[in-house]
C-alpha cells in the first residue's frame, strides 16, 4: 500500500502526516471551510485536503474541492461542491498526478451542489497530485500529497 505524506502545508489547509502506511488528516484550529465535504467519494474515503474556491471578492466562498483517500483501496478521489446548493450553474472537478501525468480525471457540467467524484490511484513515488475546481467564474487549483 502506497502512503502519502503532505509536500508543503498552506494556510488554512489540512496537515496529512503519513502514519505507518496510513493517513490522518487534522484540521487546524483556525481553519473554517464553510462548505462541508458530502460524501460523495463513498465509504472508506476520508478528507485529506480542502480547497476553497473563492469569489473575486476574497470575502465570501462559494464551492470547496475536496481530496479524499482511502487507504484500503489505495486511491484518491476529488469532488467540488457548492457551500449552498441552489440553481445549475458550471463546476468541474480535476485530479491528476505530476510530474507525469497518467491522464487527468475529470467532471465538469451543469450542477445544483458537486461536481464529481473523480478517483485515481494513490500516486507513484516521486510523484505529487494535482488538483482543481470551478464554480461559475471561480476557479481554484492546487498540488502536494507526494509519495
Amino acid at each position: 500500500m502506497k502512503s502519502i505524506r503532505h509536500k508543503a502545508a498552506t494556510a488554512g489547509a489540512l496537515a496529512v502526516l503519513a502514519l505507518g502506511g496510513t493517513l490522518a488528516a487534522t484540521a487546524p484550529a483556525s481553519a473554517a471551510t464553510p462548505t462541508q465535504y458530502n460524501g460523495a467519494c463513498g465509504k472508506g474515503y476520508d478528507v485529506v485536503r480542502a480547497t476553497p474556491i473563492h469569489s473575486t471578492s476574497q470575502t465570501t466562498i462559494p464551492a470547496t474541492t475536496f481530496v479524499t483517500y482511502n487507504s484500503a483501496a489505495g486511491k484518491v478521489c476529488a469532488v467540488t461542491v457548492r457551500t449552498t446548493p441552489g440553481s445549475r450553474v458550471f463546476m468541474e472537478v480535476t485530479l491528476d498526478t505530476s510530474p507525469y501525468s497518467s491522464g487527468v480525471a475529470k467532471d465538469y457540467g451543469s450542477y445544483t451542489s458537486y461536481a464529481g467524484p473523480v478517483y485515481k490511484d494513490a500516486p507513484d513515488d516521486g510523484q505529487c497530485l494535482t488538483w482543481s475546481g470551478t464554480f461559475d467564474v471561480y476557479h481554484t487549483s492546487d498540488d502536494g500529497l507526494c509519495s
